[in-house]
């Protein structure tokens, strides 16, 4: 039909026709019988039938301008009908290819041009129609409106797909063309109201179908089946909805047995952790030492992974219900992302709590084994010392001793008092030591309580003994006169100097523990002194010796015969040559020891300063790499891809450092393994490190993680990079603090820049109440980027709702109030058929039928408006 373009339209199809087929007799036969299908007037001959198109190319003619006409506009409408005067007689004449051609130009406006399938139009629409009704069926590939065709199965394909019930496809032969082309026709003429335009033997016997008689009759169906298209249209409206719908619950089920996961896992951890119970040796402490360290490096990254992974999940979800108009996702009681910190808070607060108990512990058993030891020796020494003496106590010898021996007694117990005295410091010592391990939990504090209980009774006994004996002696004092003056100078000097060397040699065996350089050279000074004073007690020794000599130089010069040992001490110049001779072999020893000690806490000291010079690298840099991330989120420089690449490689770079930190972690167990619990060459320990690493891994992804939100929201929104940068621009305005998240004062002055009436007024304040529950539905009282330009997308954009569900349902229920099991497995993909059935709830209402299933309140409750 020709409109103001004159006939070059019609020319121009015909210049596409196919020349050799327009030669083609049977070509003719087959347009002849398509075109006279479509012709109302096929009934009345050849001449009816021109004369009908006649008239209808006459209706499509343009008007003549009316009106003052130039000659321009003259030769216009003079050419208009000299070329409608030439078609004209054409037809007239039986010009066959001229009226086929002309008839061809008609059904393609009239009934192919109006044909839309998702955005195309005409032959590409029709194409795209019959692909995708035809799409389930096997053997059936359409690609053209010929060769596609010719075996018939596309044919009843289209039939069969929207009424089943009138063509049993399975029973269908590809290797049957004739068959399969005359019972689609046939059926399609008896029950569809379609002509049989086409002959199926002229298709199977030529070697390419004619095109345009081809799309003719399938144009037929499409109008024939049109309506079931909206139903198709709204069924796709649903599985895309429900697709979004399980893709979502399919993430909050992921979250609630990763969450579940890693609580239980907290949960079975803290108890252990929170185990205090003593071990009582050292060797049992160490093991648990080494559990708590392989707890660390081996059980605990992996849980620290976990948790990053399920915070990124869950901002990842609520980003994808907030894209799609669904509500907050609120995970179970006990699993919110809040609950699931703070279990990780305490976690970490019951590890830091064990590792000092731990260390403790150690620190406590390596004190009782020193206050072990130190009693036992003490107490040996004591024990050695008091063993006779009260059989010396209590016997009788002076109720037969001469004056001078009594006297002699006398002296004698006087020094023997002296040397009681001198070892009460010793007993004091022994009792504080066994009270300390007994505060200190010593496991083997009955032992020692009880030779410590035995020595005070021992003690005890003597100081009572000695009273007796010395009020013996008194009382016969008056009766002895006699005494030997050097005898008693010898006792009296022997006893102390004695007492000196049994403490001197005690000091030299005694054990020692340090911690650090100042403190061993303590006592290296400290025993220099000792040693400076040794040339002094040689001199005593050698008086005290000297007395001796005097005693026996006085004895032979007078002719005494001595009765034996000095009866006023038992310290004879051997015992005293021999206990000096043992100090001078201990003061090597001694000196030999405190070196190697002092080696050790130079080593320590190493192990101090390597550690130190490490962690005052990793530390400032761990800081720097936090303050530089929050400048890259906030900068917010190139495109959100040049971020995230950026971001990406920045992670790598930080991924790539971890070596260091395995290499700290190294240093950091050798100097737990040399039992070092101080360092002052940093303020850094091992925990803060630890802690600030896990930090920048999490911050890291957590900013990839916004990044990737941020394009899934432009993605799905449709927002421009220059959006986004002024979104940004926004949000860092307010952003006075460079937090990453604006408070809710800093969110409503930026609200009110973009001019939302949010001010301080009962209106204002309701409306800011509404938009705060938006962006933030756990009242935090903070607002993230992402929460922001979500509301922001979703003030500008349009989404799917709970209105158009309803609507497209209603459409696949052919306008009832319910709809059936059947009519949904019909209409949708299978698992999402049952997907709707399983949920739907029975429909209520008074023209409710038997499997009436209630698509309204299932339609609302995939929007959150109400219960399902």
């Amino acid at each position: 039909c020709q409109t103001a373009g004159g006939p070059q339209i019609y020319m121009e199809q015909e210049n596409d026709w196919d020349r050799d087929l327009l030669l083609d007799p049977a070509w003719e036969k087959q347009q002849r019988k398509v075109r006279a299908s479509e012709s109302p007037g096929a009934a009345a001959g050849a001449c009816a039938m021109r004369y009908l198109f006649l008239r209808k190319l006459l209706s499509c003619l343009p008007r003549p301008q009316e009106g003052a006409m130039s000659k321009i506009m003259q030769l216009y409408n003079n050419n208009n009908y000299y070329y409608y005067l030439f078609f004209k007689a054409k037809i007239v004449d039986g010009n066959a290819k001229m009226t086929l051609g002309m008839i061809w130009t008609i059904i393609l406006r009239f009934a192919i041009q109006d044909i839309s399938v998702e955005e195309t139009s005409a032959k590409e629409g029709l194409l795209l129609w019959c692909q995708r009704k035809t799409a389930p069926y096997k053997n059936v590939n359409v690609q053209n409106f010929h060769i596609s065709w010719k075996d018939g199965l596309a044919f009843n394909a289209l039939i069969h797909r929207h009424r089943p019930e009138l063509i049993d496809y399975d029973k269908l032969r590809k290797d049957d063309p004739v068959t399969n082309l005359n019972n689609a026709f046939e059926v399609a003429e008896r029950y569809l109201d379609i002509p049989k335009m086409l002959d199926a033997e002229d298709i199977v016997n030529t070697a390419r179908p004619d095109e345009k008689a081809i799309m003719t009759y399938v144009s037929s169906f499409y109008h024939a089946f049109s309506g079931a298209q909206k139903a198709e249209t709204a069924a796709n409206r649903i599985c895309k909805v429900l697709a979004v719908n399980q893709e979502n619950e399919h993430l909050m089920e992921d979250y609630e047995k990763l969450a579940s996961d890693l609580l239980e896992w907290i949960r079975r951890t803290i108890p252990w952790l929170e185990n205090r119970a003593p071990e009582k040796t050292m060797t049992e402490m160490q093991q648990k030492l080494e559990d708590f360290r392989d707890y660390r490096r081996v059980h605990k990254p992996p849980k620290v992974q976990e948790k990053c992974q399920l915070e990124i999940n869950f901002n990842t979800l609520q980003t994808k219900l907030r894209l799609s108009n669904r509500p907050a996702f609120m995970p179970s009681e006990g699993r919110m992302v809040s609950d699931i910190n703070g279990a990780w808070h305490k976690l970490e607060g019951a590890e830091k709590g064990y590792e000092e108990w731990l260390l403790n512990e150690i620190r406590r058993l390596e004190r009782l084994d020193h206050l072990a030891e130190k009693f036992r020796q003490k107490a040996a020494i004591h024990e050695s010392w008091t063993d006779g003496k009260e059989a010396m106590l209590t016997q009788k010898d002076y109720e037969t001793a001469s004056l001078s021996e009594i006297k002699a007694l006398l002296k004698k117990h006087e020094a023997f008092e002296s040397d009681l005295a001198a070892h009460q410091d010793r007993v004091e010592q022994i009792a504080a030591i066994a009270q300390e391990l007994n505060e200190l939990d010593y496991y083997d504090s009955p032992s020692v309580n009880a030779r410590c209980q035995k020595i005070c009774e021992q003690w005890d006994a003597l100081g009572s003994l000695t009273q007796s004996r010395r009020e013996s002696l008194e009382r016969t004092e008056k009766q002895l006169e006699s005494i030997d003056e050097l005898y008693l100078e010898y006792a009296k000097r022997a006893a102390p100097f004695n007492n000196w060397m049994e403490g001197a040699m005690e000091d030299l065996q005694d054990m020692f523990i340090v911690h650090n350089i100042e403190e061993i050279q303590g006592l290296i000074t400290a025993h220099d002194q000792f040693k400076s004073t040794l040339p002094e007690a040689n001199k005593e020794r050698e008086a005290i010796q000297a007395i001796q000599a005097e005693v026996q130089k006085i004895a032979q010069y007078n002719g005494i015969k001595l009765a034996g040992n000095n009866p006023y001490t038992t310290i004879t110049p051997q015992s005293i040559d021999k206990k000096w001779e043992k100090v001078q072999q201990l003061v090597p020893q001694r000196d030999q020891a405190l070196q190697e000690e002092l080696a050790r806490q130079q080593s320590n000291d190493h192990l101090r300063r390597q550690f130190a010079n490490q962690a005052n690298m990793i530390g400032p840099w761990i800081q720097n790499k936090m303050e530089e991330i929050g400048r890259i989120s906030i900068e917010m420089n190139g495109t959100l891809e040049d971020q995230l690449t950026h971001l990406r490689q920045y992670e790598q770079s930080i991924i790539e450092y971890k070596p260091n930190i395995d290499q700290l972690e190294g240093d950091h167990q050798l100097i737990q393994e040399a039992l070092i619990f101080d360092n002052k060459y940093t303020a850094y320990t091992m925990e803060h490190l630890r802690v600030g690493w896990e930090q920048l891994l999490t911050t890291i992804a957590r900013t990839i993680n916004e990044i990737e939100n941020q394009i899934l929201t432009r993605d799905a929104k449709g927002i421009s990079q220059e959006q986004l940068h002024e979104y940004r621009t926004s949000f860092n305005h307010f952003d006075k603090d460079h937090s990453g998240v604006l408070q809710a004062e800093e969110f409503k002055a930026c609200l009110i820049s973009l001019g939302y009436d949010v001010e301080n007024d009962k209106q204002g304040d309701a409306e800011f109440g509404r938009i705060m529950g938006i962006v933030d539905p756990n009242n935090s009282g903070a607002v993230t980027f992402q929460a922001f330009i979500d509301f922001m997308s979703r003030e500008t954009t349009d989404t799917d709702t709970a209105d158009q569900v309803i609507a497209s349902f209603k459409i696949l229920a052919g306008d009832k109030n319910y709809i059936t099991a059947e009519e949904l497995r019909r209409e949708l993909p299978p698992d999402q058929a049952e997907y709707c059935i399983a949920r739907m709830a029975p429909y209520t209402g008074p023209d409710a039928v038997p499997g009436a299933l209630d698509y309204m309140s299932f339609s609302t409750a995939l929007y959150g408006e109400s219960d399902l």
